[in-house]
């Protein structure tokens, strides 16, 4: 997609009611049909924030081993500051070895590199400073100037992985998970969150302290089933049918406590966006 059909979209999220707009944070697939991949994720993020106004926005989610961590938290509090305090910044270890491999970054214990990123990651957003070594990573007398807002934007870990979410889950303002995880279902999400919340209560946090959010796929007019660049999605169905029948499916999810959910939309399209909203209008309805 181009810029400017980007731009529209998130502009159409905001105008329909939608309260947030996500981009992921990928490089390469090799499909089938040749070679894809989107727009760098933080240099979207900053055009959004320049051009929309209210609603939320972050990346679903930022793969850490892509970025220097120290460099990566710089980008958030700039885009952060662009936004006027809207940016969520959701974190995850990353998954596909094809960008790893084609971009240069070693797909290795990407649960240890985490480990070290997400805790420089941590202190500079949320305090400003860091000072830090470790196997992977190592900063000396850091400093975000000018400061990011206190303490912070939001911090968002994406991960089903235990050893990710134990680092993560003591510090973290959010969790995200992805629909391939649960099987798009309220029941396979209500199993995940409870795996969720005993990780939270292993590492000594009240489970209620952490907002859960989830990404589920709807099948919008015209949609034809997204292609994604791993087999791990391929299963997966959209939520699908009228407006109010999407909207009820939707709604069958507030069992499980969601705090919010991101939708995963086939087609991707200013239209779809705009049926959205219609979507919305039957769930403000129940």
């Amino acid at each position: 997609m181009t810029w400017p059909e980007l731009r529209d979209m998130a502009r159409t999220a905001e105008a329909v009611g939608l309260d947030s707009v996500w981009v992921g944070d990928h490089l390469l697939y090799r499909m089938a049909a040749g070679p894809r991949g989107p727009w760098e994720a933080w240099s979207l993020l900053a055009a959004i924030a320049a051009t929309t106004e209210r609603v939320q926005i972050g990346p679903l989610v930022a793969a850490t081993s892509f970025h220097n961590p120290a460099m990566l938290a710089k980008k958030a509090a700039t885009v952060d500051e662009i936004s006027d305090g809207r940016l969520i910044v959701g974190l995850g270890a990353g998954w596909n070895p094809v960008e790893y491999e084609a971009f240069g970054f070693p797909f290795d214990r990407r649960a240890s590199r985490f480990e070290e990123a997400f805790t420089i990651i941590r202190r500079l957003l949320r305090q400003g400073s860091a000072d830090f070594s470790g196997e992977f990573y190592t900063v000396t007398d850091c400093e975000l100037v000018p400061r990011p807002r206190p303490g912070g934007p939001p911090l968002m870990v994406g991960s089903q992985g235990p050893r990710v979410l134990r680092a993560a889950l003591p510090h973290v303002d959010m969790w995200n998970g992805w629909h391939a995880w649960f099987g798009n279902t309220p029941a396979g999400l209500s199993r995940l969150l409870d795996t969720v919340d005993g990780l939270c209560r292993e590492v000594g946090r009240d489970p209620g302290e952490v907002a859960k959010t989830a990404a589920i796929m709807i099948q919008a007019p015209g949609g034809t089933g997204r292609v994604y660049g791993d087999r791990e999605h391929e299963g997966t169905r959209g939520i699908s049918g009228s407006a109010a029948e999407v909207a009820a499916g939707l709604a069958a999810f507030s069992v499980t406590g969601i705090d919010h959910a991101q939708l995963v939309v086939d087609p991707i399209t200013v239209e779809s966006i705009e049926w959205l909203g219609d979507v919305l209008e039957h769930i403000d309805d129940r």
